[in-house]
């Protein structure tokens, strides 16, 4: 490993500290080095606030040190004004004569020009330390940007033999089949808090009545998202509960649910109902979506290859009959054991 592998290992540790907390921003960890010695440290904590850079820079207790140090970036200093002011601007200003940078922000508002900005200041900049590792951390970030769409990550639990349920029906009042153990409903939870939506169908909501929360981590609930094509959902749903907003697509102008939080969006079923779904859900700021089911909406996300992850659970469990699980194919990415079940994570080929 070299000294600036070193340093930026360093920097992506910090960065994921900011999962959950920075959509939909990326996530950002920064370093300062001095003589061979670390002088600063930052990573970018909540979306509005500070960036990394920002926050590494001010915590160097001795400025002066700055102009004979490295910084170390995980990700291109910005060059807009946003939420915050440009970090280019604020790394020029300091004096700080080399910069390391992991990869460059896919951005277009900042690809390759903060870069440019630094070097036409006279400041040595070294890119590509730590390239793909950067990009796997804001891999959402990237997709957002490269696809113009919110990063899908599909999820399930099915039993031994392939089902993800028994056999019910909307006119059937038994509960849905218990696949998943209280490790792996914690584990999906804590996923829950680190996206910016959820998705389910509508037999998902009527049969099951879902609160869609991450009520068993901490951290934010995510946007609830729904299709309710006929006005079908009661009012009554937990969906429409006031613990987080619910986005409805319907082909109602007029919806029947009148809340605050509750905001219908009219698509076309006629037409590609996954593809217009997911530019909405762009248009919203959602950049990252967890469609947990069911199995209808999960393999239309599959068949028309709309999809980046997948966590597919596996229990020792044996149902014999019910809903079959979906079929997907992917690159596997691990393999965990949790009491008497696997968790498969795989990724998308394309993605």
């Amino acid at each position: 490993m070299t000294t600036d592998e070193k340093y930026m290992y360093r920097c992506l540790q910090l960065a994921d500290k900011g999962k959950g907390y920075v959509n939909s921003n990326p996530m950002v960890g920064a370093v300062i080095v001095h003589d061979g010695q670390i002088v600063g440290e930052g990573y970018h904590k909540k979306f509005g606030e500070p960036h990394a850079e920002a926050n590494a820079i001010n915590s160097v207790k001795n400025s002066l040190l700055l102009q004979e140090s490295t910084l170390y970036v995980s990700l291109e200093p910005c060059t807009h004004y946003g939420k915050t002011p440009p970090c280019t601007e604020l790394v020029i200003s300091k004096k700080i004569p080399r910069v390391v940078v992991a990869t460059r922000d896919p951005n277009p508002k900042v690809s390759g020009k903060g870069v440019q900005m630094m070097r036409d200041a006279g400041i040595k900049v070294t890119e590509g330390i730590l390239n793909n590792e950067a990009k796997e951390l804001n891999r959402v970030f990237f997709v957002n940007h490269l696809y113009e769409r919110p990063y899908i990550i599909l999820k399930w639990a099915q039993s031994n033999d392939g089902f993800i349920d028994h056999e019910r029906s909307l006119f059937t009042k038994n509960a849905p089949a218990k696949i998943s153990n209280e490790i792996t409903e914690i584990i999906i939870h804590k996923l829950r808090t680190h996206v910016q939506g959820i998705m389910v169908g509508t037999n998902t909501v009527l049969m099951d009545n879902p609160k869609l929360t991450a009520r068993k981590w901490f951290g934010k609930n995510p946007v609830r998202i729904t299709i309710d094509k006929r006005n079908m959902i009661p009012s009554h749903s937990q969906i429409f509960n006031n613990d987080a907003k619910t986005i409805v697509f319907t082909e109602n102008p007029d919806y029947h649910i009148k809340k605050e939080n509750v905001k219908p969006i009219v698509i076309d079923f006629s037409s590609d109902t996954n593809t217009q779904i997911i530019k909405h859900l762009y248009t919203e700021n959602i950049r990252s979506v967890l469609v947990e089911g069911g199995a209808q909406l999960l393999a239309s996300f599959i068949a028309k290859n709309l999809w980046d992850e997948a966590y597919i659970e596996i229990s020792t469990k044996i149902l014999n009959k019910g809903t079959k699980a979906p079929h997907i194919q992917g690159d596997r990415i691990k393999i965990k054991q949790y009491l008497n079940s696997i968790q498969i994570h795989l990724k998308n080929k394309i993605s």
